[in-house]
């Protein structure tokens, strides 16, 4: 940490954004994590890859310079961009184990109608600064629950499946085709913080299907994010595992803000809950009440305005304890008054 005086409370962004030496010593990020995910080393220790060259033209054999490349590589890796730049890849960007997808410095733009991220089966992956937009359905190598290898994937913005330690930190995300951030298939040990989602219906989604229990041991942070305007349904939707909702920022919803199904337990703490009228925050699917009144889902300080409320259920259990690094609602303003994207320039903080 740099001290307290040099930021806003929040822990991620005092521990290295006010460093105007940020970038000469990029990997130190790796130790800012925090929540479910705090362990992803990304790339650290590996060498760094710059890229050059916003093409994809070639998946199968991709070019040096470009970011598919870097991201295929078997090394660990500490990936960053020379310059702004657009990539439209035109197949899923498959994100390999021991990689951190760097885009601070540069304003770089991952879909634009092409495909976007997916990690399948890997570990150690830090994604952060990226903005993520309009990713469409395009052709995957890989098999994963949505389509068989060589088939289409479903235009989601981040996948992650069958992977652990994963950190989604200071990117935008936005108007995909499916989901905006999908963590399924026995996924694990990921934290997703410092993220602006927006104009968007389903914006994220953790756990594949209430036939799949594998997902019970899955266990995500969802922290200092703000959700919307322009969002729908999804943040998050949960199964089974154990999900801690901590200090985001919520403005509107259509249908509800934290739903899910197959008993998932949910402690959601210190969130802004902002409603457009008089509606609930919460949305149970698939099960009765007589079921649904026993899972845990548990509302600690959390601020309700213009008619928001939370349908609390369940009771308290030994393992869910409020994370160390969890603040009052009264900081969720200035904690989240810089989601997104960063603009970054080297030499001064950021």
């Amino acid at each position: 940490m740099l001290g307290d005086d040099c930021g806003t409370g929040n822990p991620v962004d005092d521990c290295w954004r006010c460093d105007p030496s940020w970038a000469d010593n990029r990997q130190r990020l790796a130790d800012c994590a925090i929540g479910f995910g705090r362990d992803a080393a990304g790339g650290k220790n590996g060498k760094t890859y710059v890229v050059t060259d916003p093409s994809d033209d070639d998946p199968a054999a991709p070019a040096p310079g470009t970011l598919r490349y870097g991201l295929v590589q078997e090394e660990p890796l500490w990936i960053t961009f020379a310059r702004d730049m657009i990539i439209r890849p035109t197949e899923e960007l498959v994100v390999t184990s021991h990689k951190t997808v760097d885009g601070r410095g540069a304003d770089v733009v991952v879909g634009d109608g092409g495909a976007c991220f997916v990690m399948h089966n890997v570990s150690n992956i830090i994604i952060h600064g990226i903005a993520v937009r309009d990713c469409k359905p395009a052709r995957t190598p890989l098999a994963s629950s949505s389509s068989a290898g060589g088939g289409l994937s479903d235009g989601d913005g981040i996948t992650v499946f069958r992977s652990t330690d994963v950190w989604v930190d200071h990117c935008t995300l936005e108007a995909c085709t499916d989901g905006l951030i999908d963590v399924t298939d026995a996924s694990t040990r990921v934290t997703l913080s410092n993220n602006l989602l927006r104009n968007h219906d389903k914006a994220m989604l953790l756990g594949h299907s209430d036939d799949f229990p594998d997902d019970k041991d899955m266990k995500v942070t969802v922290a200092f994010n703000r959700f919307g305007p322009g969002l729908v349904q999804r943040m998050p939707r949960c199964r089974f595992g154990l999900f801690h909702v901590i200090n985001n920022d919520y403005i509107n919803w259509q249908m509800y803000a934290i739903g899910g199904s197959a008993s998932p337990t949910i402690l959601s703490h210190g969130n802004r809950f902002l409603a457009d009228k008089d509606k609930e925050v919460t949305k149970r699917d698939g099960a009765p009440e007589s079921e649904w009144s026993t899972w845990t889902w548990i509302s600690e300080g959390d601020m309700m305005l213009n008619g928001a409320f939370f349908r609390s259920s369940g009771s308290p259990k030994p393992d869910v304890n409020t994370p160390s690094f969890a603040k009052s609602v009264s900081s969720v303003s200035s904690m989240t008054a810089s989601v997104g994207v960063l603009s970054c320039k080297e030499g001064s903080p950021c």
